[in-house]
């Protein structure tokens, strides 16, 4: 039957989504287990839902000629009250519009919004220009001589480690790798304070230059709205949420505050601007783009992944601008079988759920968890001396010396000339193609690229095997798609989608370059950290 879902936001308006619930054979005795799937399947539909756009209110319309909907549905509202890993979702729209409410009616009182009422451009925050009829490549170029003239620094904050990158005058002075592990600090004082401590670096550098900080750039790995980081549901911060000598909300509002820390390390009226990271890695590829003038290839504007602790997603759009939304593509739920790895605890590398929802989720069908994973189910040979087992529960220690940057490089390695090493990375690129199905039903039409950032494409070997896996399952989708569609419909028209890896080919900005230029360092790794400081330079 028939069903709809309705979100409303204050950053987007409504948007209304069609679903179809898929039928059992109703054999007898199968009832109870053909229920219990379809409701998994609405949670995940909505969850998804929620990941990308959040909302003040949920508006389930269910269809009345199927048996059983309208207890279906009014079971829906109070799993997402009462479900924990559900919860999370429930606990952005709070931080973000102040109140969530879900509700369900039959399709009968649903009506369509009009025209005139439907907001279909998404609200943008973050890079905010002026409302201008110049192209993206245009508007992006005018921060090139901004960089010229002031003291910049960018900061690229991930899961495993903080990548620095100082500017002075046009001039990369240098850059920084610190390592550590956010997810284990109870406070938001241990998460802070890194961050501080390399600003304080910086700080004194330029200060022995007679010069002070004018300008900070963040790529922070959580939502970002509006320079604010309003998510708090992330792995990074699960020792806050875990730590009972605290109330969470009041510890994470620290965190929220995270610019207002940065300003005094700045001189009077300096730029300092956050965004996720994920939208850093799409406006850094639109940066080195736009030096080239490749109007054609911003057209649509730009989705970038970032790959590594974890999957980061980012969209700038044509004019310049972030949508103000989640866009939480690495904690979609897409897999509803493999029950063996769904029964395992999510500290387990074997698992298929979630550490921060405890579901079954792309975060560990993408980035190093699931190079982990993949590893052991192909070849558990492959993690020798990498891994220990405690109570049953397989993982990568982390003390005393932390060893998961150390596996995935080695992963890596062995993928030159290992097959079930290279396979790993092949399924995390088909793993990838399924993401790329779900946005497209998610936002209708998306760019017709997507750069990869992150460790995963610091090999070339790696990345070339994740483009191959991506191509052969995104192709599969286009075919199966095609054949579905009516003659000379949208669907009929639908094209490939381009993978393209962010490494040293994309060095085209002055500051990218002088990092393409330096001895032991790579633009994979810190190129974020350099379009963090073109990020910082708006007007």
């Amino acid at each position: 039957g028939r069903w709809m879902v309705r979100l409303k936001g204050s950053h987007y308006g409504v948007r209304d989504y069609e679903i179809f619930l898929p039928h059992g054979k109703g054999e007898a005795g199968d009832e109870a287990a053909e229920r219990g799937f379809l409701l998994r399947y609405l949670k995940a539909t909505i969850y998804n839902l929620l990941s990308a756009f959040s909302a003040g209110e949920v508006v389930l319309y269910y269809g009345e000629d199927d048996p059983g909907a309208e207890s279906l549905a009014q079971e829906l509202p109070e799993c997402f009250m009462r479900e924990k890993g559900l919860g999370k979702v429930r606990h952005i729209a709070r931080r973000i519009y102040g109140d969530f409410c879900f509700r369900t009616a039959p399709m009968r009182e649903y009506q369509a919004v009009p025209d005139t009422e439907k907001a279909e451009q998404i609200r943008c925050g973050g890079t905010a220009e002026t409302e201008t009829a110049e192209t993206l490549s245009a508007l992006l170029k005018r921060r090139i001589p901004m960089a010229e003239m002031k003291n910049c620094v960018g900061i690229d904050i991930g899961g495993s480690d903080i990548k620095l990158a100082v500017s002075a005058g046009g001039k990369l002075l240098y850059t920084r790798e610190y390592d550590w592990n956010p997810a284990s600090s109870p406070t938001a004082e241990g998460i802070i304070e890194p961050v501080l401590d390399l600003l304080r670096e910086a700080q004194d550098r330029l200060v022995r230059m007679g010069g002070e900080i004018q300008a900070v750039g963040i790529s922070f790995p959580d939502i970002v709205i509006d320079d604010e980081i309003v998510g708090g549901e992330t792995p990074k911060t699960k020792g806050m949420r875990d730590n009972p000598d605290l109330d969470y909300e009041t510890e994470f509002m620290k965190l929220r505050n995270l610019r207002e820390s940065v300003l005094p390390l700045c001189a009077p009226g300096a730029s300092v601007r956050i965004t996720n990271d994920g939208n850093m890695a799409a406006f850094t590829a639109a940066m080195e783009m736009a030096v080239c003038d490749n109007d054609s290839g911003l057209s649509g504007g730009i989705i970038a992944h970032t790959l590594g602790t974890d999957l980061g997603t980012g969209w700038l759009k044509e004019d310049c601008t972030i949508p103000a939304i989640p866009l939480e593509m690495y904690d979609l739920l897409l897999d509803l079988g493999d029950l063996p790895s769904a029964s395992l605890p999510p500290e387990d590398l074997r698992s298929i759920r979630n550490e921060n929802s405890g579901m079954p989720g792309v975060r560990r069908y993408l980035g190093q968890a699931a190079a982990y994973r993949l590893a052991w189910k192909l070849d558990a040979q492959l993690l020798k001396d990498y891994v220990k087992e405690e109570g049953g529960v397989l993982r990568i220690p982390t003390e005393p010396a932390d060893l998961r940057k150390p596996c995935l490089e080695h992963l890596m390695q062995c993928a030159a000339d290992n097959e079930k090493a290279g396979e790993i990375f092949r399924q995390i690129g088909r793993n990838l193609a399924m993401v790329a199905c779900e946005m497209n039903w998610i936002f209708g039409t998306t760019p017709p690229a997507r750069f990869l950032f992150g460790r995963f494409t610091k090999s070339r070997r790696c990345f070339e095997l994740i483009r191959e896996g991506f191509e052969a399952a995104y192709g599969e989708f286009l075919r199966s798609r095609k054949g579905q569609a009516e003659k000379g419909s949208a669907l009929e028209e639908e094209g490939a989608i381009q993978l393209v890896a962010a490494d040293e080919s994309m060095a085209n900005t002055p500051l990218m370059c002088q990092l393409a230029e330096s001895k032991g360092v790579t633009v994979a790794q810190f190129g974020q950290a350099v379009g963090a400081i073109y990020y910082a330079l708006d007007e």
